[in-house]
């Protein structure tokens, strides 16, 4: 009996942390493919429970990925901003990087407005954890949209070097890790597959 009594106390203390209704903060990073993926999964599943979605990518802009069209049929529930201007000092990236900072600070008011307007269940913040490792948005600022957010809502941040002061502030953290990819064999990347 006593052993019994011992599981429930153990049980019943962690389940007092997070109330039945409260959101999380969900971290998905790693050099693994599957962040934003996973991140657009998750909103699928809410817009199944009429969930609000909102998802605001802080890279990606200036090129067409599938989700920009996806997220169409899925309106009202989700909402999708690219509001980056594409990808920092790869390929054909010509834009000076004072721009993508602006244009990465302009996300994160964006952000702050709609995580305060408490109209939706679930935001995600794709790439931002690339942002801040560019040097385009401050730790800082992720940080406080984090505290900013109420209960309910879950928070969710993409992108690869997730810093540890993230990662403690999370309830969930997930890491992608890379074993194989068809680049490695020269294979480029596929549409509906990766963008």
């Amino acid at each position: 009996m006593k052993l019994i009594y011992g599981i429930f106390l153990v049980f019943s203390c962690d389940f007092t942390l997070l109330e039945k209704d409260d959101g999380l903060v969900i971290v998905y990073t790693g050099k693994g493919k599957g962040k934003t993926t996973a991140a657009l999964g998750m909103a699928l599943r809410a817009v199944g429970y009429n969930h609000k979605v909102c998802m605001i990518q802080f890279i990606k802009g200036s090129w067409h990925y599938g989700e920009m069209t996806s997220s169409k049929r899925l309106e009202p529930e989700f909402e999708l901003t690219a509001a980056g201007k594409g990808f920092v000092g790869i390929l054909d990236d010509n834009t000076p990087k004072e721009v993508h900072q602006k244009i990465a600070q302009h996300a994160v008011e964006m952000s702050k407005e709609k995580i305060l307007s408490a109209k939706y269940d679930l935001v995600i913040l794709d790439e931002i954890n690339y942002a801040i490792n560019l040097g385009l948005i401050e730790l800082e600022s992720v940080l406080e949209l984090i505290k900013i957010r109420p209960r309910q809502m879950t928070l969710v941040l993409t992108g690869n070097y997730a810093r540890q002061e993230i990662i403690d502030t999370a309830d969930l953290v997930t890491e992608m890790k890379e074993i194989k990819h068809p680049f490695q064999r020269g294979v480029r990347a596929k549409k509906g597959i990766d963008f």
